[in-house]
Order: structure tokens, then sequence, then C-alpha cells
């Protein structure tokens, strides 16, 4: 095994655990641990950070340069996560079938509208 890839394993499994960890500690209102888990949570994003930065370094690819393409790129798909996790929350639990299920349709229209754009990124 090459060391990147043994240090990408190592990192991302401890940025994984924390992640998920914080987040059931967070969401979980029987565990009484909100703050902890939003601590213990963004401690596991800190790492996958790290693990990212680690891993372009060890490639020996260059830093990463923002464009507005980029950005753009990166808040459609954090707006397009968004809205298809609301849409399956106003589904699940709070009953509103049909409005949900059309904000969900609409984060994954969000989502799919990235293809074409990284694609020409790439290109």
């Amino acid at each position: 095994m090459k060391k990147k890839n043994f240090v990408t394993l190592i990192l991302a499994t401890v940025g994984g655990i924390l992640f998920a960890l914080g987040m059931c500690m967070a969401l979980l209102p029987q565990w009484n641990a909100m703050q902890e888990g939003v601590i213990t949570g963004g401690a596991g994003l800190v790492v996958l950070l790290i693990l990212w930065l680690v891993r372009r370094r060890m490639e020996g690819k260059p830093m990463v340069r923002l464009s507005v393409r980029s950005v753009a790129t990166a808040l459609l798909g954090i707006m397009g996560a968004l809205m298809l996790g609301l849409g399956m929350c106003m589904v699940m639990l709070w009953n509103m079938l049909v409005p949900g299920i059309a904000v969900g349709l609409a984060g994954i229209v969000l989502l799919l509208c990235l293809i074409p754009l990284i694609r020409g990124i790439r290109d």
C-alpha cells in the first residue's frame, strides 16, 4: 500500500467516525448531547478538510484556486443537497407529502444541473 493511500485511509476513517458520531449526538434527543455533538461533528469536518489538503499535497497537485465558476458550482451543489434533504424531511417528519415531493424533485434537478457544469470545467 502506498503511503498516500494509507494516510488517506487513516484520516478518512477518523474524520468519518467523528462526523457520524457528532451527528448522532446532535440529532438524537435521547443522547441529550447537542452541543458536544456539534463540536465533535465539526472536528470530523476539520479532519476531512485536512485529509483533502494533505492528499492534494502528496499527489503533487497545486493548491486550489477559486474561480467564479467553481464557487457557483459548489453553491449549486449545496443548494441542491439541502433542497433534497428538506424535501425528505417534509415528507417523513412533517407529514407534507405533496410539497415535500416537489421540493425534493427540485433538489434533484439542481443536482442534475451539476453534471454539465462539472464536465465543462474539466474540458
